[in-house]
């Protein structure tokens, strides 16, 4: 869950910082009509390959992920939402929610081996 490291070490305010920001972009995303990355297919073409950097950087995105993907929000290649003049940002925002979700996760583990104060 974005921003709970920092919540469980005590620092709010990052927390709410860190972890609005990430939950921000997401919403963001899926209100612009985006479109979140999943391997599919069972053939290890190029194409199937292609699809799973960024459906690491999706996966970052925790437990948004995860809600969107048993709720079935935000998968549909529907043309409806690729005719949207945001589609691609929303595309991209959510990439860099979960890519800017593993910075929090980091920032909060290198809080916690003391690396940082």
């Amino acid at each position: 869950m974005p921003g709970a490291g920092h919540m469980l070490q005590g620092d709010w305010v990052r927390a709410l910082l860190l972890g609005g920001a990430v939950w921000a972009c997401f919403v963001a995303g899926l209100s612009m009509g985006g479109h979140l990355f999943t391997v599919t297919g069972t053939d290890l073409s190029l194409a199937t390959l292609l699809q799973v950097p960024p459906t690491i950087a999706n996966l970052g995105s925790g437990i948004l992920y995860v809600v969107c993907w048993i709720m079935g929000v935000g998968f549909a290649d529907d043309p409806a939402h690729a005719a949207l003049p945001t589609y691609e940002y929303g595309t991209n925002f959510l990439l860099v929610a979960g890519l800017f979700n593993y910075l929090a996760m980091l920032d909060a583990f290198d809080l916690a081996a003391g690396r940082k104060s």
